[in-house]
């Protein structure tokens, strides 16, 4: 059971990080003004713009004089489940394997 445990927070883990990263490449993809039809653009942009527009609605100061504040607050909420959430699960699977954590 402690194996099942420790590779689902692995697996969270490791795509809360690649979506970390999609955000982090999508911001700095919005300070030059790239290809619209570039299919990576169109990538980056189809899987990040739905949680900066949920952003956006939520929390009215996120465009502060046309700087966009949601990707912060996506990487921000990014890190709190990897601290929150995957250590949890982490330190879960080693008290079920009678296990230390590294």
């Amino acid at each position: 059971m402690d194996l099942i445990v420790r590779a689902i927070a692995t697996v969270l883990g490791i795509v809360l990080n690649a979506y970390f990263w999609i955000v982090i490449i999508s911001a700095l993809l919005s300070w030059v003004n790239p290809d619209p039809y570039n299919p990576i653009v169109r990538f980056l942009r189809g899987v990040t713009e739905p949680v900066f527009y949920k952003i956006r609605s939520i929390i009215p100061f996120a465009v502060v004089g046309g700087f966009d504040l949601s990707p912060i607050v996506v990487i921000l909420a990014i890190k709190v489940c990897e601290i929150v959430v995957v250590g949890n699960l982490m330190r879960l699977a080693y008290s079920l394997g009678g296990g230390m954590p590294m």
